[in-house]
């Protein structure tokens, strides 16, 4: 009797509150997403459940740390707040509420505060930070001590033992919860949230989080067995020398930006549009790229690329592929590169433990990384290492290559957000953009100026890979589109493709193609660059867009094309090759 006594006099009380106030929280803040989370009372039984036990858990956790339940009540909901404040700054941002797997953020967060904090707020940040840090100094001085309590400082185990039952009881409750909610999910973040609500929605993520990668199938096999087909066909000193180098770039938050700004200027991109159209004569890969990432989240598409795995395969990992590839190696490109006796390398000028990808590319069997320890100040342009400098290492690692062909893989950074901390260069607006930009929509104008420097990037490399008497390929694509939140709403938002192109320096080029340019298709076929103020569609958009070719690739479908082109272009060279010798 004197524990259920105890247990009505300081644990129901801020029980009840703080359940009503998780709730109310969950409302508030997620009420702004398309389809909010249903009514507490129209979730499934087991998701009611896991709510009621993360509550009942956390707090009794707390409480038997600090003593002090109704301190407990505000430590436990204001970490709550947070979770949920980010989740509501993510969906703004990216279309995505927050994940799972997205509590390692907070790490990075404080490794790499650019990356995360100005989204957030930067105001803000300071503003919650000294809010928490007053509430903990308030609460711990106005509220007593269990232990120190008059009604309970004489026998502990009337508030230690309401406390522990309660513990461990919710917390087996929502440890068996999680097989059971991981059986509702579709993998559908948004409806998965409003179906489940946020407890049960995370609970059921982490707990699919748990099982394995494990593919079906080597998406690249086909592709690679076309290329060691072709190898055998050629004699073995022939096969060497007709291998291309081969590098792909994933181009940070690149898309033609032409397609959804009309005012953006026609010749903004010409090597885009040269490669495009080179492409095009070539039979190669080009146009719209159909990517599994929207502002942020670039291992997904990175992983896609790598492996040609489709997001129904990687399942609860499609979200953040890498803690997976981190543990365990998958086909991938670089392995079927080496298989053929390449090099392979990759580039990326930021730390190498971001994302884990100083593990996951040694898994992949990349022979070399090269992170921004590679790169100095100097290179810098904004707030990243420069395509440029990036273009300029390229190019190094090509020449140094000596007689063995080279994979390089290359993910670049100079056009990562947040762009609205850089710096407006109104006085070069007129090269890219006709007219004057509204007043909150400068980052589009920041973003022009490096979508130039990567539309120069492209030139830089082609020409590179041109002088070189192997020759090479040229994949490029962008990871996703940028976030500019302002602008999308004042000028309207792309849909999330990108684009791309697999450009070689041997196969034959179309002159009268490669001239083209997008004026030129403009004057052609002026209703095919008009666009809509407003996209009524998911591709409305884009189905008026895309210079002649209105296609839309997958992006992991195009590293088994890069394999193709590599067995195209080496026929190709090899045929070349006996010709000249023979005349």
């Amino acid at each position: 009797m004197e524990f259920v006594i105890a247990f009505v006099s300081f644990m129901a009380g801020p029980l009840l509150a703080g359940l009503g106030l998780t709730l109310g929280l969950e409302h508030l803040l997620l009420k702004q997403m398309t389809t909010p989370p249903a009514a507490f009372w129209r979730r499934p039984v087991s998701a009611r459940l896991a709510h009621v036990g993360y509550w009942c858990a956390s707090w009794s956790l707390c409480t038997l740390i600090t003593q002090r339940p109704w301190f407990s009540l505000i430590v436990v909901n204001a970490l709550w707040l947070v979770v949920l404040q980010v989740s509501h700054t993510k969906y703004v941002s990216l279309r995505e509420p927050f994940l799972s797997q997205d509590f390692e953020y907070f790490t990075d967060a404080i490794k790499h505060p650019r990356l995360y904090i100005p989204f957030f707020g930067i105001g803000l940040t300071i503003a919650a930070t000294a809010a928490g840090a007053l509430a903990i100094g308030l609460g711990l001085w106005l509220e007593p001590a269990l232990g120190f309590s008059a009604a309970y400082s004489a026998n502990a185990a009337l508030w230690l033992v309401p406390l522990i039952s309660v513990l461990l009881g919710a917390s087996l409750l929502v440890y068996g919860l999680g097989n059971r909610l991981a059986s509702k999910v579709m993998l559908v973040p948004e409806f998965d949230l409003s179906e489940l609500g946020m407890v049960a929605y995370l609970l059921a993520y982490a707990r699919l989080a748990r099982r394995p990668l494990t593919p079906l199938r080597n998406p690249l096999e086909e592709a690679q067995r076309e290329l060691e087909a072709t190898l055998r066909e050629l004699d073995d000193e022939d096969a060497t020398k007709a291998l291309p180098h081969v590098v792909s770039v994933q181009s940070e938050s690149f898309f033609d930006a032409r397609r959804v700004y009309p005012r953006v200027r026609d010749d903004l991109l010409p090597n885009l549009d040269r490669c495009h159209f080179t492409a095009l004569a070539q039979g190669l890969p080009c146009g719209r790229l159909a990517v599994p990432a929207w502002g942020a989240n670039t291992v997904r598409t990175e992983t896609a690329f790598l492996t040609g795995l489709t997001a129904e395969e990687l399942g609860v990992h499609q979200f953040n592929p890498y803690h997976q590839l981190a543990r365990r190696a998958v086909p991938n490109l670089a392995a079927s590169y080496k298989a053929m006796g390449y090099r392979t390398l990759c580039i990326h000028p930021y730390p190498g433990t971001f994302y884990l990808r100083n593990q996951v590319l040694k898994q992949l069997g990349f022979d070399e990384f090269l992170d921004i320890a590679h790169f100095s100040d100097a290179d810098r342009s904004g707030q990243y290492i420069s395509d440029a400098a990036v273009a300029a290492k390229i190019e190094d690692c090509l020449l140094e290559a000596g007689d063995t062909p080279l994979f390089i893989q290359v993910i670049t950074m100079e056009n990562h957000g947040p762009l609205h901390l850089e710096t407006f260069d109104s006085a070069r607006l007129a090269e890219w953009y006709d007219g004057d930009l509204p007043e909150n929509c400068q980052e589009l104008g920041i973003y022009l100026r490096h979508l130039v420097n990567a539309d120069a990037m492209i030139e830089q490399l082609t020409t590179a890979l041109a002088r070189l008497p192997r020759g090479g390929l040229l994949c490029f694509y962008g990871d996703h589109v940028p976030i500019m939140p302002e602008v999308y709403t004042t000028l309207g938002e792309p849909n999330g493709v990108t684009d791309s192109f697999i450009w070689s320096s041997a196969l034959p080029e179309s002159d009268d193609t490669a001239r083209q340019t997008m004026a030129a298709v403009r004057d052609k076929d002026p209703e095919l660059m008009e666009w809509p103020p407003d996209c009524e569609g998911p591709f409305k958009t884009d189905e008026q867009c895309r210079k002649g070719d209105p296609r839309v690739i997958n992006i992991d479908t195009l590293g088994s094309a890069l394999l193709q082109a590599t067995a195209k272009h080496a026929r190709h060279s090899a045929v070349t090759q006996k010709f000249r010798s023979l005349s």
